[in-house]
């Protein structure tokens, strides 16, 4: 079976950090949203990957290479972001008539990938939520099989939401849907969706089985990607790089501290991630990301976010601060 993870996304929502950095390699509780991903699918038995770029993918390229180079992978170039349909059908040559697995790149889910990988029919992965009109809905029966889907309606009729994970069987049906959805330029908000193909499959008579995950962590804003980062350090716990110097320092866990940092006279804690050779000096910081290489000094930090290679100096502030950013507030 092959996997397919769209990561050509601009991850406008998560400005300015993804002026440089896909949000898929987001740092998030000692890894990336994308590391995520692929370790689960791997861990489950899954080597052939299937990776649509498009902004910053050479990025994505350098990343999957250094951190995967073991599995096959192919990468495939989405210029024109037209939806996730669209980016779907780019890999029909490389997919052949194979079972695919489809994760979309900031889908970060628990679940028994191997339980949803043997299931007979097409499966897609849903979890109920409070209000659906901004996602794909799913109308499930009493035998739990999709009878219909839509993409973000206005008025809902199931609070069943497609969460981004896809089982297919039937993959010549898929993509000759998604052909069918863009000849006749079926659009859902201006983009050629999956969820219309996969509605058309439906119609045309495939079975889709409902899996409902455990949990989704959303990655989607600042906010959320806090959420997600400090749920997922309660859950799995964090990690001290041994290499690190912690001088005068308190830890209040769960925290994730990568290799070669020097944190000195500070306290660092709970639910907080920094990336490796970051240097912090008299700081207190809690409930917050801070990337690789950064700079922070006489600095409180609360629910903040912080890109690599940034620089700060004097401030306390709630932040949501860029890649090779700096920024000296220390007054005068």
């Amino acid at each position: 079976m092959k996997a397919i993870i769209p990561v050509a996304g601009a991850g406008t929502k998560l400005r300015p950090h993804t002026y440089t950095q896909p949000k898929a390699l987001i740092p998030l509780a000692g890894k990336t949203i994308l590391s995520i991903i692929v370790d689960q699918l791997h861990e489950a038995g899954i080597n052939d990957f299937i990776f649509i770029i498009g902004y910053l993918g050479e990025k994505i390229q350098d990343y999957v290479r250094m951190h995967y180079p073991n599995l096959n992978c192919h990468f495939i170039q989405q210029n024109e972001r037209q939806g996730t349909g669209h980016a779907i059908s780019l890999t029909k040559d490389i997919v052949g008539d194979e079972a695919l697995f489809i994760v979309l790149g900031d889908t970060i889910a628990e679940y028994d990938v191997q339980e949803m990988i043997a299931l007979p029919n097409s499966a897609l992965g849903v979890k109920r939520v409070d209000d659906p009109r901004n996602f794909g809905v799913a109308e499930i029966d009493e035998d739990g099989f999709i009878s219909r889907l839509v993409e973000k309606p206005a008025i809902p009729k199931s609070n069943m939401a497609l969460v981004g994970l896809y089982k297919i069987q039937e993959t010549a049906a898929l993509f000759a849907c998604i052909e069918k959805i863009m000849a006749s330029n079926i659009k859902t908000r201006d983009e050629f969706n999956l969820t219309d193909a996969l509605e058309c499959m439906i119609q045309g008579g495939a079975r889709m089985q409902s899996f409902k995950i455990q949990s989704w962590f959303d990655c989607g804003r600042k906010e959320t990607l806090l959420e997600s980062n400090a749920t997922l350090l309660k859950k799995f716990g964090g990690h001290a790089a041994e290499e690190a110097k912690y001088e005068n320092t308190i830890i209040v866990q769960p925290v994730d501290i990568a290799e070669g940092c020097d944190i000195r006279n500070c306290v660092i804690g709970p639910f907080v991630s920094i990336g490796e050779h970051t240097t912090i000096h008299h700081g207190i910081i809690k409930n917050s990301i801070i990337g690789s290489y950064s700079k922070l000094v006489d600095i409180v930090l609360k629910d903040s976010l912080v890109g690599s290679d940034a620089e700060v100096k004097g401030v306390s502030r709630n932040l949501n601060i860029g890649d090779n950013t700096a920024i000296d507030l220390g007054g005068r």
